[in-house]
């Protein structure tokens, strides 16, 4: 290792780093990763958390424990040589995130599948081998990469690269891969980063990530995002029913996936928070549940309805403790795993493998034949995998869009209209959603000018406008009017001749009128309000020459910065 040199970081204008502040060791590592955990397994302790570097990296005893059973695979999994997967935990309360002052821009500047949340993601890459020297018989480990990122894709890559050098070389490698993480410019969607890393150097964009084996090679490792999963790939064992998924998706629906594996389970449950992209999954959502889960006994109780989150799951403890959850997906081999009588198996055999959707769900929509056509005959055709998740990715963002454009269209109508704002009022207040109101809008506005799917779209809205996803989506748009409307009445003051409405002011009122305009500049610097290039600087130049007309004492008083 000591002979690999990671290429230097060259910062360039699209990189992103010649505007950060001043960094202080360890905050670029933070910006990417909370830590990186080494979690083996103890005859006497069970698992165990061996190694968390860099070593100042806090976890509570919750978290620690958490990364402990869900970093190993369930026992019967049978997981031998190197398999990887993720898991999804929440972030101990009162926590302060490891990303510090990088969260609110990265999360303003990200799209809505990379916003983070308050969840930790665990990127885990286990090996499992037979070993005689040990009493076990086999050598089981996980290195783990704690992170508040859902670079899914990314993180995977980045521990193929550094798993197999710690095993064989153990801790100094891990330290030499953290100084690397620790020199690479903070995560900037859309602007290309270049990160070494074990003497390999990645370069990275929101939109497509590029790994270059070393920098004299002209070989390339290309994958197409940083965070989705192979959409195909995961539900080919039951791409019949992909439409009805997408519904239940929408809804909010309880879902569990039980598969035979912690990688078939947290790929599949990613591929179904992301078929309803462009729109955000609002709920929770466990790539890899297991029993040792401290939200076991919430998410299993049978005294309320299931809660609105989907769950993955391999051991089948779980065919049990949720059958009677409405929508159950099985993945892989399942003669051990029962299931509720009342509900209607839709199921098929696929590569020898029973799967199914078993659910008495009845879609809204009529089912789309032709996508599962397209599909079938690039099976047949032996068309490439990268090519049908492109096909099935394509339909289900085309799906999506067609649904949520008359939302979209509708919650712009109830923006007021711009001569209504006035710089000298508070701006106007947005009409509230109605619901019957948008009903009406349907007939022809609806999903049917850009979807040739028929079926019952309104009850497929009306049921929509009751889960988490549109209670997002609604308050996420509303702040978005909300700031759009501020922007507005700032860029209203700044058309304004303050100096000579001033005139007609007493002192007391103009020294009230400086303090209100300060707070509006402090707060739209704060927000990023999506103000015209140059109204901020006009505003803070409006506010000096509005200070210039006050006596000299009060000048002091106001040009004093506020108070921490």
């Amino acid at each position: 290792l000591s002979q690999i040199k990671p290429s230097p970081i060259t910062p360039g204008p699209t990189e992103g780093i010649a505007m950060e502040p001043l960094l202080l060791p360890w905050d670029r590592f933070s910006s990417w990763l909370h830590c990186i955990c080494v979690v083996g397994f103890d005859l006497e302790l069970g698992q165990a958390v061996e190694v968390i570097y860099p070593h100042h990296s806090k976890l509570t005893e919750k978290e620690k424990t958490s990364i402990c059973y869900l970093s190993f695979p369930d026992s019967n999994s049978g997981c031998l040589g190197d398999t990887q997967f993720c898991f999804r935990f929440r972030q101990a309360a009162g926590r302060k995130s490891s990303l510090g002052c990088f969260l609110d821009h990265f999360d303003r500047d990200a799209p809505v599948c990379l916003k983070v949340s308050g969840y930790y993601y665990g990127y885990v890459y286990f090996r499992q081998v037979r070993d005689k020297s040990l009493k076990r018989g086999y050598f089981q480990k996980s290195l783990v990469l704690i992170s508040k990122l859902p670079y899914v894709t990314f993180f995977h890559s980045l521990l193929k690269l550094i798993a197999p050098e710690y095993f064989e070389k153990q801790e100094p490698c891990l330290e030499a891969a953290c100084n690397d993480i620790d020199r690479w410019p903070t995560p900037c969607p859309g602007k290309i980063l270049t990160l070494p890393i074990m003497g390999v150097v990645m370069k990275v964009t929101a939109i497509f990530f590029l790994c270059k084996i070393s920098s004299d090679s002209l070989v390339s490792i290309i994958l197409p995002t940083v965070h989705e999963v192979d959409l195909f790939r995961c539900f080919h064992p039951v791409f019949f029913h992909i439409q009805m998924l997408w519904e239940l998706v929408l809804l909010g629906e309880a879902l569990v996936v039980m598969a035979p594996s912690p990688a078939e389970s947290s790929d599949t449950v990613l591929a179904l928070v992301s078929c309803i992209s462009p729109l955000r999954y609002c709920s929770d959502f466990r790539p890899y549940f297991t029993i040792h889960d401290s939200e076991f006994k919430e998410y299993t109780t049978r005294t309320q309805a299931p809660p609105s989150v989907i769950l993955g799951v391999t051991n089948p403890f779980f065919a049990k403790t949720l059958q009677h959850w409405p929508h159950i997906i099985r993945i892989g081999d399942m003669n051990l795993l029962p299931i509720n009588s009342e509900l209607v198996c839709e199921c098929l055999l696929v590569s020898r493998l029973f799967s199914g959707v078993y659910t008495a769900y009845k879609p809204f929509l009529n089912k789309d034949e032709d996508i599962i056509k397209q599909l079938q005959k690039g099976v047949q055709q032996k068309r490439p995998s990268a090519a049908q998740n492109a096909i099935l990715r394509r339909y289900f963002l085309e799906l999506t869009q067609s649904f949520i454009i008359p939302l979209e269209r509708y919650v712009a109508s109830l923006m007021p209209l711009q001569k209504s704002i006035s710089p000298w009022k508070s701006p106007p207040q947005l009409r509230p959603f109605n619901q019957e109101e948008f009903m009406k809008t349907l007939e022809k506005a609806g999903p049917q000018l850009t979807s040739r799917l028929k079926g019952d779209w309104i009850g497929l809205y009306r049921q929509f406008l009751r889960s988490p996803n549109f209670d997002g989506w609604f308050r996420n748009r509303r702040k978005e009017m909300m700031q759009k409307l501020e922007a507005l009445h700032l860029e209203a003051l700044c058309e304004e001749d303050l100096q000579l409405r001033i005139q007609k002011h007493t002192e007391v009122e103009t020294v009230d009128l400086v303090l209100k305009l300060k707070e509006k500049l402090t707060q739209a610097e704060k927000d990023q309000l999506p103000v015209k290039p140059g109204t901020l600087p006009r505003l803070q130049a409006h506010i000096e020459n509005i200070i210039l007309t006050l006596p000299e004492d009060l000048q002091g008083i106001l040009h004093k910065p506020p108070s921490p």
